[in-house]
């Protein structure tokens, strides 16, 4: 019979060996992406992740890892009176990605929370620790602020940036972390299918390498680590430029959208039948809407009238019944692309299979959704929208910045692509290769050399509430303010 500390030193050797033996095991089985929380509300949260072999890319992918994950959640950031999700596997299916709906939780309340994974539940590493906030809802009045955001263009980024820097990836993305913004929304084009063209993503692989490839910058990590996430898709993130659900080119409308919905936290993973359109109250002085435009559109071809939809009905009478309940100060649609512009009356480069060069894309687009456009301002003026409910649009789509006025009075601010390599200089009202040729829009701003960037909005409580729009280039120089008080 071994002595005491015999047993003792061997148990330390078998621990040790143990240790390595999970080093071998998966020495570079990580978080290479990061952890994204997204869809905050009041209550929940979607928290996401993916297990990756290592955190760089190889031959232009970062490889996925089978295993086992789940998320620890607390209110404290030494995880005392933590609680945890269940388990979760990261297969080749689900692309190696881990996400679920934490319901439950307390309103206005900062929560930290981590990701705990390994090849299997008994042999798991910690993640670092990352951070949100629930919203404060309708019944408290306080000052938040948020980002938003298009156009993440890898491929224009690799071609065009040459800082020492670049291996971190987007600048952007450092300069809205110093921010500190409460929330972050990307309203699509997050990631290019199409581009380059020669090699435009068709196959699952392909179109998930897109997302792993600007997922795997570590500024992306950083800034998602203590910013919530809420996310829309548009044409170059479903399936090519100005595309519909028409025409037999890859990838299929079923594909763009199952990808996206895997890809970021964007709808309960558990739901039957997830939709992207839906409306989140902020606290007692915002509530924004994203809208869905892809999925429910007719086709683009289709002449331009009554039958013609962008949304789709159903979408359409969410967008009016939920407008009309409620009572937030500051009511902001934000839409994957625009209503007023003006854009280009022609689309750029090759058009799309099926179309000729006319741009029929949008709500903005003569040919293409404006009667609808034109119907639901119409609806908005009958309701009061444009005399004293403050309700204002922010689109993404364009790759410049701009604050246009339609001639009915309502307002639309552009956010600009967010990487400067795709930016460009945008249509002025009067253009006549514009939507708008008679100058019938106003626009007190517009940019007037290109550059990547961002819209940050400030919501400030007070006697007459104020939502402050700025515009910023990618380095975070103040471009443009402007400040609505409250009617």
């Amino acid at each position: 019979m071994k002595t005491m500390p015999t047993r003792i030193a061997l148990l330390g050797s078998l621990a040790v060996a143990v240790a390595g033996c999970a080093e071998f095991r998966f020495p570079d089985i990580t978080n290479g992406q990061g952890e994204i929380a997204g869809e905050v509300t009041m209550t929940s949260v979607i928290l996401h992740s993916r297990l990756t072999v290592g955190s760089e890319l190889v031959e232009g992918d970062l490889p996925g890892a089978e295993g086992a994950a789940h998320f620890e959640l607390s209110t404290t950031s030494d995880f005392e009176d933590s609680f945890e999700s269940d388990w979760m596997r990261a297969t080749p299916g689900n692309d190696h990605i881990v996400k679920t709906q934490i319901d439950g939780l307390n309103s206005g309340t900062r929560y930290y929370y981590r990701l705990i994974y390994g090849p299997d539940r008994d042999l798991v590493r910690t993640g670092p620790t990352r951070t949100f906030e629930t919203l404060d809802g309708a019944e408290v009045a306080s000052e938040v602020s948020f980002v938003v955001v298009t156009g993440m263009r890898y491929n224009a980024f690799q071609n065009a940036y040459d800082g020492p820097d670049k291996a971190l990836g987007y600048p952007a993305l450092a300069t809205i972390l110093d921010m500190r913004p409460d929330f972050f929304v990307a309203t699509g084009d997050n990631v290019y299918y199409d581009v380059p063209f020669q090699a435009a993503a068709k196959t699952p692989a392909e179109l998930r390498k897109k997302w792993h490839e600007q997922f795997v910058q570590p500024r992306y990590a950083d800034l998602f680590a203590e910013v919530p996430t809420y996310w829309e898709k548009d044409d170059h993130d479903f399936r090519y430029n100005d595309s519909d659900n028409t025409g037999d080119t890859e990838p299929s409308p079923e594909l763009g959208n199952a990808i996206f919905l895997e890809q970021v936290p964007v709808a309960d993973p558990a739901a039957p039948n997830p939709l992207t359109y839906r409306t989140h109250r902020i606290n007692q002085d915002l509530q924004i809407w994203l809208t869905e435009g892809r999925d429910y559109r007719s086709p683009n071809m289709m002449t331009n009238g009554p039958e013609k939809t962008l949304w789709g009905a159903e979408q359409l009478a969410w967008l009016k019944r939920t407008l009309l309940e409620s009572d937030a100060t500051f009511k902001i649609l934000i839409s994957p692309t625009p209503m007023i512009g003006p854009d280009d009356a022609e689309q750029a480069g090759r058009p799309a299979e099926g179309h000729d060069s006319l741009k029929r894309d949008n709500h903005a687009d003569p040919a293409g959704f404006r009667y609808e456009r034109d119907q639901f301002f119409d609806w908005l003026t009958d309701n009061g929208f444009l005399e004293d409910q403050n309700f204002y649009i922010i689109c993404g789509d364009r790759h410049w910045q701009y604050h246009s006025i339609d001639p009915t009075g309502f307002e639309e601010f552009s956010t600009g692509a967010l990487v400067d390599g795709n930016s460009r200089l945008g249509r002025l009202p009067g253009d006549p290769n514009s939507t708008d040729p008679d100058a019938l829009i106003d626009q007190p701003y517009t940019q007037s050399e290109p550059s990547g960037g961002f819209l940050h909005v400030t919501i400030t409580p007070g006697e007459r509430p104020t939502a402050t729009m700025r515009f910023h280039d990618e380095r975070g120089v103040l471009l443009h303010t402007v400040e609505k008080v409250a009617r």
